[in-house]
């Protein structure tokens, strides 16, 4: 089972929410079921979306969306046997009551972003939701606020330097742009890797069966994941098999 953004309450939750249609927790959730879901073998059901009067059916895979309130949740006490995937490595402190929280790095489909890649002629603007606006955020910038993803990710390839948190900043950083801080939540930009949806898949298929205790791991060697904090890449090894890159360790370089 997979209850998602096509599910018909969550249609029409969206349906109200006027322009805040446009949040990053409906694009997450249609990456994860077009790029993730179809590569990770399991037989957990499985939860893109928060829907708190939709039950959520025992042995399933949640994704948490809110990194700030994890009192939206408490409808997850109901279920058992949950895994819950978390973007935000903190969180998972937040909500380790309602089930077993993994760490999952926010990914995109990097192809879809790079199409979209140029030459920037303007210098900076804001990217998100209007409300996030504070006073982090220079007056000069301009406001990318409201609008489909394709459309976002083509003005923000505009810009040198794009004022954004989460899979925003990922898909900023694949265009080429610096990344401007406003969120005192997030203050490191370099939390924000390039990471393809695929790749995450594998990663999330391998945190899966460690916990439902899959047998094979051991065969695969460890494959370095190599963050350089002075310009902010990750370097996965490059003679790194899929099988390989679903058992990694992260090491700082």
């Amino acid at each position: 089972m997979i209850i998602d953004h096509k599910h018909p309450e969550y249609k029409k939750k969206r349906a109200k929410q006027g322009m805040g249609k446009f949040n990053g927790a409906y694009y997450y959730s249609r990456d994860i079921v077009k790029y993730i879901i179809p590569k990770v073998k399991t037989d957990r059901n499985w939860v893109t979306v928060r829907l708190e009067d939709v039950p959520v059916p025992d042995h399933s895979i949640v994704f948490i969306h809110n990194n700030r309130n994890p009192n939206y949740y408490e409808y997850l006490k109901k279920a058992k046997d949950l895994i819950l995937v978390c973007g935000v490595p903190e969180t998972m402190e937040y909500i380790k009551f309602f089930g077993k929280p993994v760490y999952l790095p926010l990914s995109v489909d990097i192809k879809s972003v790079e199409k979209y890649k140029k030459e920037p002629t303007k210098e900076m603007a804001f990217a998100g939701r209007r409300l996030k606006i504070n006073n982090r955020v220079p007056s000069k910038c301009d406001i990318l606020t409201d609008m489909p993803q394709n459309k976002l990710i083509e003005k923000m390839a505009d810009y040198k330097k794009i004022y954004a948190v989460g899979r925003t900043a990922i898909q900023a950083k694949i265009l080429g742009c610096e990344i401007g801080v406003y969120d005192n939540k997030y203050p490191d930009p370099s939390l924000w890797h390039p990471l393809d949806c695929s790749k995450a898949a594998l990663i999330l298929q391998h945190l899966i069966d460690e916990i439902d205790v899959k047998s094979g791991l051991e065969k695969f060697e460890k494959v370095n994941v190599v963050i350089n904090h002075d310009t902010n890449e990750m370097f996965i090894d490059d003679y790194a098999t899929d099988e390989q890159l679903a058992n990694f360790k992260i090491i700082e370089e």
